[in-house]
């Protein structure tokens, strides 16, 4: 483990869960969403613990890929194809207005008013774009909620992410040529669509053959290998190949969900025996990420950038909402669920470390500086996401009436 006593890795998981257990009741008896305590809680464990250990945060990396991969495999078995049609002009317009609401909003707010340049608005505009489904998934299972607000907002997130890829590739190809005074080539322009397609062919080929070989399965070991087996698989193979493990999985989940509705609900059973383990360490993990020392440096930027993505998002989506003709609830609502960003937006900030976060690299030191810059205001961003949007997602749901368990 690069230097990480397996030790310390172990009594880390064991020591968040035991601890995450009491915050768990304390939540339910304050009324207040799981995932917002649990947020908490790793902004905690991470000044004290987890940032005193050099690299044993980073080798917790599996942890939250795992719950990533449960997270949008529930995603992707809500995209079913009768609901899909039923509000599927709705759904449509409320994913394109809400992601390029929050990216317009987010770019112009911050460009336009002479806070950051060019590259760095255009980065910090593709990043707002993307809903991340973990924490609203999370409240909605805590509450069973069902409604059209419910599935509206599930199908939402689970296309979400393939339109912030896709403008985030563009965002960051016009970034890298301000830097380097250069233009767009041909293959920067077919990479977001190539990556899309393929992402969604991997999952629903693994969800053909998952299909094919466990449709006659009813032993319930049978049935928690081969799941584990084809998300790992998936995972494995697209990051290995630098396509879209969310994606993938949430094809793989949609394929299954429509091709055979009683393996579906099998494939359910054994995500539920995982969930109540590693949906509280993501949540747990991920707040341990941020880097309290800068929150000083980036807290007016932090909340000028979270206040115009949230107005983005509230406003896009309830738009498109009208456009498309949805329910009258989720005209109402459908904004209040869209909030959390974590997860995918993370994993695009660390994104825009690689590319352009090298001081030797061909952007240099103003690079570097816009890295870090992203990386630290979205982990700011996330907290204060992870914690109001849980909240605000929880309202909607219970003045929606689809709450059903209000524990």
């Amino acid at each position: 483990m690069d230097g990480i006593d397996t030790s310390w890795i172990i009594l880390s998981i064991g020591s968040v869960l035991f601890v995450g257990y009491y915050v768990r009741m304390l939540m339910n008896r304050l009324k207040i969403p799981d995932v917002t305590g649990y947020v908490i809680l790793g902004v905690v464990a991470g000044a004290l613990v987890f940032k005193r250990v050099d690299g044993l945060l980073d080798s917790l990396g599996i942890v939250s890929d795992l719950a990533l991969a449960i997270i949008a495999f529930i995603v992707g078995h809500e995209l079913n194809k009768d609901v899909i049609v039923k509000l599927g002009k709705a759904i449509a317009f409320i994913a394109f207005f809400e992601a390029f609401g929050a990216f317009v909003l987010v770019f112009c707010g911050l460009y336009f008013t002479g806070w950051l340049p060019l590259h760095t608005s255009l980065i910090f505009g593709a990043i707002a774009s993307a809903t991340a489904p973990a924490a609203t998934v999370f409240v909605i299972h805590q509450y069973k909620s069902q409604g059209p607000l419910t599935s509206t907002i599930l199908a939402v997130v689970g296309i979400d992410d393939a339109i912030a890829l896709i403008i985030y590739v563009f965002a960051a190809a016009v970034a890298k040529s301000t830097f380097k005074g250069g233009g767009f080539s041909m293959s920067v322009i077919l990479h977001p669509v190539a990556t899309v397609t393929m992402s969604l062919m991997i999952g629903l080929g693994f969800g053909y053959v998952f299909c094919k070989i466990l449709k006659n399965a009813r032993n319930r070991e049978q049935m928690a290998m081969g799941f584990t087996a084809a998300i790992s698989l998936i995972l494995g193979l697209t990051e290995y190949l630098h396509f879209s493990e969310l994606l993938a999985i949430m094809a793989f989940s949609a394929f299954i969900t429509n091709y055979s509705p009683s393996l579906a609900r099998r494939s359910n059973e054994v995500l539920e025996q995982y969930s109540p383990i590693f949906m509280p360490l993501f949540f747990i993990f991920a707040g341990a990420h941020l880097d309290l020392s800068m929150v000083k440096m980036v807290a007016v930027l932090c909340l000028w950038y979270t206040f115009l993505r949230a107005t983005g998002k509230i406003c896009g989506s309830s738009f498109g909402a009208i456009l498309g003709n949805a329910p009258p609830v989720v005209k109402k609502f459908i904004g209040m669920g869209l909030i959390p960003q974590i997860g995918v937006a993370v994993a695009l900030a660390l994104s825009v470390r690689k590319e352009f976060g090298d001081p030797t690299g061909p952007f240099g030191k103003d690079g570097a500086l816009m890295s870090a810059m992203v990386i630290n205001v979205l982990l700011c961003s996330t907290v204060i996401t992870e914690i109001v949007g849980p909240l605000m997602t929880k309202f909607a749901l219970i003045k929606s009436g689809e709450a059903t368990n209000d524990e």
